[in-house]
């Protein structure tokens, strides 16, 4: 999947990616990068809004899911269940949200337990970056839920 047909897709089914003005950098089954500018996402402190930090982190996540069970051929809704979002500094200028796969075999536990119970739940990790520092961090429970 082309990263910017993922782009378009978000786009168009997530009206708030557009208005974040969000970027898909990267979108392979293994990692998952999106930027977004700083001036649709200001606050009154001239730094980015938290909704739109913690906003971007979900999306890079939820994304990463998108594009692995694309790339899988599984047809699936993703949901995200709970989250949590750490602040660690003030984001200044552009910022950028990475998902990764690091573990097979939790991706493959996932995929037999939504094969078979037509429902699953997997955890990913979100690292937020400005300026190639990390500012924040995003842990979340997602879960799938096959179609059909």
């Amino acid at each position: 999947m082309d990263r910017l047909d993922v782009e378009n897709y978000l786009h168009a089914h997530i009206p708030l990616s557009r208005a974040m003005a969000v970027e898909v950098q990267t979108a392979l089954p293994t990692c998952v990068r999106l930027s977004a500018p700083l001036a649709p996402n200001i606050n009154h402190r001239a730094t980015a809004f938290g909704g739109s930090a913690c906003a971007l982190a979900i999306l890079a996540a939820w994304t990463l899911l998108y594009v692995r069970l694309e790339s899988d051929k599984i047809a699936a809704r993703v949901v995200i269940q709970k989250n949590t979002m750490y602040y660690e500094v003030p984001i200044t200028d552009a910022f950028v949200a990475e998902a990764t796969a690091n573990q097979p075999e939790v991706w493959a536990r996932f995929i037999a337990t939504l094969q078979r119970r037509k429902r699953a739940r997997i955890a990913v990790n979100v690292i937020l970056r400005c300026k190639d520092e990390k500012v924040g961090a995003l842990e979340g429970d997602f879960v799938a839920i096959a179609n059909g």
